[in-house]
């Protein structure tokens, strides 16, 4: 098997990286597989000498035969993963896609890499994801499962998906007079995507994934999901720039630390009907209801600002 080049995307967090690096290095495929690391520049001053620590790290710990970007100035989470994924899929025809607060079990290349070749060829199936949300009741199944939304903890895609990639978000506004469609991007209304592209398109925030979830859903493209997650989160602890704390408080507290040795990928792409509502039963867990009381009550961009107030008291503190 010709193994998927893998995309790492780093930025001023030398720890963290050395353990996403060093839970790669456990995977058997590593050894084999094309790495690309991108290394965004400095944003703010203050921030140059993580980013220095975090390039070094990179340097210490690979031979000569990675690939190594090292940018001038800084891209932005967004730009840089839209630009990286892009280039290594007209190269290579797929990617796998890290970032550096990933931990990946021994098995995640494999799962990837397999699922990567085996629906290679299926225009419905638009990503591979390597992270499972922590539900009880898909923790004894052996079959992968297909969901119609994304989920950016270790994924991968192939270029005829990627080139459905629509970075404007053309035509997100039907969602807004669309009721039933706005329901469906919502997962039954049980977690709100439409609020996060409705931020990204009025400048609040700058998500490369709410606009990826948009294309996979203009397109009524499918997610393969393992039943048990490959991917744990270490960034969880405040040095991210992204993500809703409640929900990460969520997945931090029920993170399921094994992994499947094997599991069953299907020929026919059917979502489980039980399965998917476990899921959705799960991501309206993440939004409590007296969150969404208050942003029912308080304006969206009273909220935006209190919270970049918070994270500027906290960065100050640090």
């Amino acid at each position: 098997m010709n193994y998927s080049p893998i995309a790492l995307f780093v930025y001023k967090r030398p720890e963290h990286t050395r353990r996403t690096l060093e839970s790669l290095m456990q995977c058997p495929e590593f050894a084999n597989s094309p790495l690309y690391i991108f290394c965004d520049g400095v944003k703010k001053e203050e921030d140059r000498d993580k980013v220095i620590q975090t390039r070094k790290i990179v340097h210490s710990l690979l031979n000569d035969k990675v690939k190594i970007i090292e940018y001038g100035e800084n891209q932005g989470l967004a730009n840089s993963i839209i630009s990286g994924v892009s280039q290594l899929c007209e190269i290579y025809g797929r990617v796998i896609v890290i970032e550096d607060d990933l931990i990946v079990a021994p098995e995640f290349l494999k799962f990837l890499n397999i699922a990567l070749e085996k629906y290679k060829d299926k225009d419905s199936v638009m990503q591979v994801s390597g992270y499972m949300f922590p539900i009880p009741e898909l923790e004894n199944q052996i079959e992968v499962l297909f969901l119609p939304f994304i989920y950016s903890w270790g994924w991968g895609t192939w270029q005829r998906a990627w080139n459905k990639f629509d970075p404007q978000a053309t035509g997100w506004e039907v969602l807004k007079i669309d009721k039933n469609m706005r329901r469906n991007f919502n997962l039954d209304n049980n977690y709100n995507f439409f609020e996060m592209l409705n931020r990204q398109m009025s400048g609040q925030i700058d998500s490369w994934a709410i606009r990826w979830y948009w294309s996979v859903f203009k397109h009524n493209g499918y997610i393969i999901y393992p039943p048990i997650s490959y991917v744990a989160n270490i960034g969880l602890d405040g040095s991210g720039t992204h993500g809703s704390w409640y929900a990460n408080q969520c997945l931090k507290q029920n993170y399921y630390p094994k992994y499947l040795n094997k599991i069953i990928l299907p020929d026919t792409i059917i979502v489980n009907k039980k399965n998917f509502i476990s899921v959705k039963k799960y991501m309206k867990s993440l939004q409590p209801k007296w969150i969404i009381w208050i942003k029912k009550i308080v304006p969206s961009s009273f909220i935006f600002l209190i919270r970049n107030y918070i994270l500027a008291i906290r960065n100050y503190l640090k």
